[in-house]
């Protein structure tokens, strides 16, 4: 009887050791799945939130992106922690803004370096600059995806470069990419009918963001900070003697910024600061509410 016993138990357990086995083995399999479908994406590394978005209405399933200039950073100042740039070493793309945005000047080939094999995607290329700063100081305005007309640009951008580093999807990638300019085009009819209607001629602004905007809908763009720096005091009263000649009542900041200087000149002159971001990953929803901002500030 102990021997039957002991035989049972014996088994039993080669019974237990054999479904433990397959019960493992089945958990690596789907493990194994699972991180070979995360390795069929490609991986596409994108400076600011807004080409994110333009990245993945792009791409869609095909691609994992990384973020390198985080929600509420100023890409202007940035510096990446070293697990960001290790992430960006495996990426099979590289989409740069490519206007002169200072987080890429100082980054960009230090990031290319990490992976010579990576596809740098360049989504100015084609972008009219609008030239800033004077004799020593002459650059770039870097902010060229705060236009629908130049979003199109930058989305054919990375059409471009998604097909070349995975030509497999590329119809895939040319249909998405319509797609989503057809938004834009829509969202440029959009903001052109909202800022007609209300007259808009001036906005006032604590950091030159939105000159691409100002160029293709007909207003100025008058900014507070001057090359990064708070204005002197002679230019704070300045530009409250012209807020008020010129009926100007609303003064736009960003989260991403000081409002300091903004508060004192609302308070001068009797108005108000109000938020916008220009680095809001959802693109299309965040250019008609500063749309409508922009409108509203002039009636």
């Amino acid at each position: 009887m102990g021997s039957e016993k002991r035989g049972r138990i014996v088994l039993l357990t080669r019974i237990l050791a054999a479904v433990l086995v397959l019960l493992l083995a089945a958990a690596t399999a789907g493990c194994t799945g699972t991180d070979r479908q995360q390795d069929e994406r490609i991986v596409v590394a994108v400076t600011i939130p807004p080409e994110q978005e333009f990245v993945e209405r792009v791409g869609g399933e095909n691609v994992r992106v990384v973020l390198l200039v985080p929600a509420g950073a100023d890409p202007h100042t940035y510096e990446p922690p070293p697990g960001v740039i290790a992430d960006v070493a495996e990426a099979d793309v590289y989409a740069v803004v490519g206007s002169g945005i200072e987080f890429e000047l100082a980054w960009k080939d230090k990031i290319a370096s990490l992976n010579p094999d990576m596809l740098v995607v360049d989504c100015s290329r084609g972008i009219d600059l609008i030239s800033t700063g004077e004799d020593g100081h002459a650059g770039t305005d870097p902010h060229i995806w705060l236009s629908p007309k130049n979003a199109k640009i930058m989305v054919e951008k990375i059409r471009e470069g998604l097909a070349a580093a995975d030509p497999e999807h590329a119809d895939e990638y040319d249909r998405n990419a319509a797609a989503y300019q057809a938004e834009l085009d829509a969202l440029d009819a959009e903001i052109a009918g909202a800022l007609a209607g209300a007259g808009v001629k001036k906005v006032m602004v604590y950091h030159s963001s939105w000159a691409y905007l100002a160029r293709d809908y007909g207003f100025e763009e008058v900014t507070i900070e001057s090359e990064g720096k708070e204005p002197s005091p002679q230019r704070l009263e300045h530009l409250i003697t012209q807020a008020k000649d010129e009926g100007i009542r609303v003064i736009f900041a960003s989260p991403e910024h000081s409002t300091r200087s903004a508060e004192v000149i609302a308070r001068e002159i009797g108005g108000t600061v109000v938020l916008v971001s220009p680095l809001e990953k959802e693109y299309l929803e965040n250019m008609r509410r500063v749309a409508a901002a922009f409108a509203e500030s002039s009636q």
